[in-house]
């Protein structure tokens, strides 16, 4: 039996990824900005699961939640920070206290929650942190600029992260998904207030209301969650791990894309060398 502390709970991946932990026997703080939300998984795991209140922008919650979940069951195992949410908008179109607040939460929160429970997991040299990224941190499409800086931001800390604590027996794992069929793109998608028409087909074609994909994706949250229940479980994870054949075929083909440019243009970035000394 492992403890778990698990952020975003309410819904999606971190739902069903909070109620797969429990159902596996394990120890589990689960969190959400409204614990109301998670009655019924505490109901049928009285004994193993916390239900706790977070907003991980809130440092004085994240302080509460890593002291109650050490209170409760110790020491935590696996931290997976995956409370976050999207934002629709050409970069033009970002307001700045949205983009501020994009920020805060999906990579300033992350970050707050590793610093409380590394000191844990270092003392023990051993635990696990699972940060929930998106193909969106390895590439991006018109209107997700935003979004794909946060990501980018978190896959940069985390694989620097990682190299830091190996050596102390903490492993960092960085999940890449796809599409999955959550409130992603529905109630948790947020977007800028007002479009600049110049970017209506690129940008626009994806704001909430001209998008088709909600309720249609092929990721199936439930089966993702057993998947990182194999990860943390795993002797050797890798430091990223895509979920969904979707996020296989679009990340494949834009390492595609970066290996043939870099190959296009391989003479002129070679050439701001010093020459070489004979």
């Amino acid at each position: 039996m492992s403890t778990w502390l698990i952020t975003g709970c309410s819904s999606g991946l971190g739902r069903a990824l909070a109620e797969a932990v429990l159902d596996a026997g394990h120890n589990a703080v689960i969190t959400a900005r409204t614990p109301e939300t998670l009655s019924e998984i505490v109901s049928a795991h009285p004994d193993t699961a916390l239900a706790l209140p977070l907003d991980v922008r809130d440092h004085k919650q994240v302080l509460a939640v890593a002291q109650q979940a050490h209170e409760h069951f110790g020491d935590v195992d696996v931290l997976v920070n995956n409370a976050g949410h999207g934002y629709r908008a050409a970069v033009e179109e970002g307001e700045p206290d949205e983009v501020q607040e994009l920020f805060e939460t999906n990579f300033a929160g992350p970050v707050d929650l590793i610093k409380q429970v590394l000191p844990g997991m270092r003392r023990r040299r051993s635990g696990t942190i699972i940060n929930i990224s998106s193909i969106a941190g390895r590439m991006s499409n018109p209107g997700s600029g935003y979004y794909s800086a946060t990501k980018a931001a978190l896959e940069g800390m985390s694989y620097g992260l990682r190299m830091e604590v190996a050596p102390l027996g903490v492993r960092v794992v960085v999940v890449e998904p796809g599409a999955f069929r959550t409130d992603f793109s529905g109630r948790s998608l947020q977007q800028s207030a007002t479009p600049i028409d110049d970017y209506a087909g690129t940008a626009g074609l994806r704001r909430k209301e001209n998008d088709r994909t909600h309720g249609t994706q092929p990721g199936d949250p439930a089966r993702a969650a057993q998947a990182l229940i194999t990860i943390a479980e795993s002797a050797d994870p890798p430091l990223r791990l895509l979920l969904g054949s979707d996020a296989v075929e679009v990340i494949r083909a834009e390492l595609d894309r970066q290996r043939a440019e870099i190959d296009a243009w391989e003479h002129l970035s070679r050439s701001t060398d010093f020459p070489a000394e004979n």
